[in-house]
């Protein structure tokens, strides 16, 4: 009598569902992970032979379930096939508003509002797009979203990739990354 009342409660009871967390993810709406980036993407430099063939737009990115405890993101896009292998960094954000789930197209593009800009490899405060040197075969172009225990405004402007990672050693949550793939056009 005991089994069969156990069974009939176990068969009676709501069955519970251990549910994962959905992971950190950053997407982009202009291109999947591992595409060749759409060509307005690319950096503008006309004094480049062949020019870089782009337009300096920055890509819309939206990332969903960052961990709660996040107060801020930081963001680096690099390049690590550029520089001769030394790689070549692109975009540095920082102080990104923990409320904020993306960037619109083109909204990086321009003087920063709502975060801080660090410095990419040719010194500016916001994004630059690719341009790989001619005759090179397509470039990888990482774009990392870090969730941190960093309140916004508080890390000071104009870090570049090496100054923020250390400044965000022990304060980084979760990465969520995307990966484009650009060649500068022959």
């Amino acid at each position: 009598m005991r089994r069969a009342l156990a069974i009939a409660l176990l068969l009676a009871a709501p069955s519970f569902a251990v549910q994962a967390a959905e992971p950190f993810t950053l997407t982009s709406s202009a291109f999947k992970d591992g595409d060749v980036l759409p060509r307005k993407y690319g950096g503008f430099d006309v004094s480049r032979t062949p020019p870089c063939g782009g337009e300096n737009v920055s890509p819309p990115l939206a990332w969903t379930n960052p961990p709660p405890q996040t107060k801020s993101f930081a963001l680096v896009m690099q390049d690590p096939d550029g520089g001769n292998g030394l790689g070549s960094v692109h975009w540095v954000a920082y102080g990104i508003p923990a409320a904020k789930t993306g960037f619109a197209e083109g909204e990086a593009s321009k003087a920063v509002q709502g975060w801080t800009g660090g410095k990419n490899s040719i010194g500016n405060d916001h994004y630059f797009g690719p341009c790989g040197p001619a005759a090179h075969s397509l470039h990888h172009y990482v774009i990392t979203l870090i969730a941190t225990d960093v309140a916004a405004g508080t890390l000071k402007p104009g870090m570049t990739k090496d100054e923020l990672l250390a400044a965000l050693r022990g304060h980084a949550l979760a990465p969520a990354s995307i990966v484009a793939r650009y060649k500068r056009p022959e």
